[in-house]
């Protein structure tokens, strides 16, 4: 298939594409390579894929709304993934602007490219913050997601409910995939496992919020990029669906979950990135942070119903996966 990726030199988007080129599809990568973190980490990304047969790429920020509606109808793809976003729950709180601008503008002008040259199957990354005050656990997607506590998810609730929209007006299949934590190699440097490991291989402390006391139900990236590249050949039916499925009765348009289904406790975390690395961490003990959820766990129960089993690589796996990334990329001294 065309496949055309937004943020495809970010975490994911770099994981995803490199997993579709390899599947035999053409995929179209596209990114503003923003400085929101190191570039340099970016452009790492971005040259392995573009070494690549099968993947081109195009340099685009999503509020050049005219440029964006070219190079979509251009591209004529028939599998549409929207990562691209301004992530971090705490940079929301420090820099508003800039995700009302990426993550709702963005959107939106996509929507509108894409209400011009409609894909056969729109997948939209959201988040597992969008479950916000919710208490109910696991988070299943027909839960109610109206209680977002931090900027980042109301932007991508708001995405969410645009997908909806220009779902139901323009028949565009959209699913709405909600991310649980997403970990492993080339992961972003504002993320807590790049951030911990630069910081114990340096011998700083590292900032332990929630005393260490919160869960988290970690998703390692190739499990992530699997379960996505699994449900583009699934895209949703307008219709009234079970009580376990989260199929809109008024568009083709359904919710899910991607995650790994095992959360740990952040104390748990930090011991199997210790023994990965083989150093102990100097813990600074910090209360919660605005924005911050205490738990979250994914009922993933629709999203094996929808394609089956999916690799599930236990903790420290992953990790010591990402350790082996780490030492070869970015060594004691980076960051």
């Amino acid at each position: 298939m065309k496949i055309l990726v937004t943020g495809a030199a970010g975490f994911i988007g770099f994981h995803l594409s490199r997993l579709l080129v390899e599947q035999g599809h053409a995929v179209f990568g596209m990114d503003a390579m923003t400085a929101y973190y190191d570039p340099a980490l970016k452009q790492a990304r971005l040259d392995i894929l573009q070494s690549m047969p099968g993947f081109s790429f195009e340099r685009l920020d999503l509020t050049d709304a005219e440029a964006l509606k070219a190079y979509v109808g251009q591209v004529g793809a028939e599998v549409v993934v929207h990562l691209a976003a301004q992530p971090g729950v705490r940079y929301s709180i420090e820099n508003p602007a800039s995700y009302i601008q990426s993550n709702v503008v963005g959107t939106a002008n996509l929507l509108e490219a894409l209400r011009a040259s409609p894909p056969a199957h729109l997948i939209f990354a959201s988040t597992s913050s969008v479950y916000g005050g919710n208490e109910h656990m696991p988070y299943a997607e027909t839960d109610r997601a109206d209680a977002q506590l931090s900027l980042y998810a109301a932007t991508k609730k708001a995405g969410e409910a645009l997908v909806h929209s220009y779902a139901h007006l323009w028949s565009i299949p959209s699913t709405c995939v909600r991310f649980f934590t997403v970990y492993g190699p080339y992961g972003r440097p504002d993320m807590a496992l790049l951030k911990f490991a630069r910081a114990i291989e340096a011998g700083r402390p590292i900032d332990v919020y929630g005393h260490g006391k919160m869960r988290r139900d970690f998703t390692y990236v190739s499990d992530l990029v699997t379960a996505m590249a699994s449900l583009m050949s699934k895209p949703p039916v307008q219709g009234n669906a079970s009580d376990a499925d989260s199929l809109s009765p008024v568009a083709p348009f359904r919710t899910v979950n991607i995650g790994g289904g095992h959360p740990a406790e952040l104390m748990d975390f930090i011991a199997v990135l210790e023994d990965a690395l083989g150093k102990k961490a100097i813990l600074n003990m910090l209360p919660m942070q605005p924005g911050d959820v205490v738990a979250t766990e994914a009922d993933t129960r629709l999203l094996s119903g929808l394609v089956g089993a999916l690799p599930n690589t236990p903790l420290d796996v992953g990790v010591g996966k990402f350790v082996e990334w780490f030492r070869n990329y970015d060594g004691p001294s980076g960051g």
